[in-house]
Parts: C-alpha cells; structure tokens; sequence
C-alpha cells in the first residue's frame, strides 16, 4: 500500500494539538484561579493552601494532553497509512479542545469559588464539586483520544 508523503503531517498536527489546546486551557485555569486566590488571601490567609486546589485540577488537564501528544509522537512513522494519521489528528483535537474547554471551566469555578468561600466556609464542598464536574470534561476528551489513538 502507497501511502501518501503528506500524511505524517496530520498525526503531527494531532500531536501538536493536544499539547496546545491542553496546555492553554491549563494555563487559563491556573491564571484565572490564582488571580481569585490572590484577592481571597488578602481576606483570609490561611486559607491559602485549601484554595490551591483548582490551581492542581488545571494542571492535570495539561498532562492529559501531553500523554496523547507523546502516544501519537511514538506510534509516527514516515509510512504511517493516511486513515491512522487522521485519527491521531482526531485524538489530538479531542484531547485538546475539550482540555482547552475544561481549563476554562476549571478557572472561572475556581476563582468565583475560592472568593466565595472566603465570605461563606460552607461553599467549599460545593466548589469542590464543580469542579470534579468540569474535570470530568477534559477526562472525557482523554478516553476518546485513547481509544482513537490506538485503533
């Protein structure tokens, strides 16, 4: 079977998009969260370290797109068949694009939920909650991806 000379280019892409769309949702969440865990803090102190966690919850995004980007990465070959390099392009933007929507999640619950439960201690269950459910959304994007990356 003739495979074309372009098609490693698509699992690149896919690679890439992973990594990217991953890592700039992890990047917003972080961002985001830490901005609402610097103005809580100036309030209350001492709850900084149990506000850390949307902080931690938008890294793991990034590493879910990493694993992809390096399955993708190890399963290229120069002779990879057209049909394989567009399911590694698929994995990608599903990991990717749904860490990128998760990150985003993450950081706008984060920061609105760490400021509240500065004013209200009861909030934090709730938030912790909330942001299970928008984790949840990247953790969905990485199954996909697995199952689409090793077909």
């Amino acid at each position: 079977l003739d495979t074309p000379e372009y098609s490693p280019f698509f699992a690149v892409m896919g690679a890439s998009a992973a990594m990217v769309f991953s890592a700039l949702g992890a990047a917003y969440g972080t961002a985001k969260s830490g901005t609402g865990i610097a103005a809580m803090s100036v309030m209350r102190p001492e709850l900084i370290m149990k506000s850390i966690i949307p902080v931690v919850m938008a890294g793991i995004i990034a590493i879910y797109g990493l694993v992809v980007a390096v399955l993708i990465a190890n399963s290229l070959t120069d002779k990879i068949s057209l049909f394989k390099s567009f399911l590694q392009l698929g994995a990608g933007l599903s990991v990717g694009l749904s860490g990128l929507a998760a990150g985003f999640a993450i950081g706008i619950v984060g920061d609105a939920g760490v400021r509240g439960t500065a004013q209200q201690p009861r909030l934090f269950v709730g938030m912790i909650l909330i942001l299970i459910f928008a984790e949840v959304l990247g953790l969905y994007g990485l199954i996909v991806a697995l199952i689409l990356s090793t077909k």
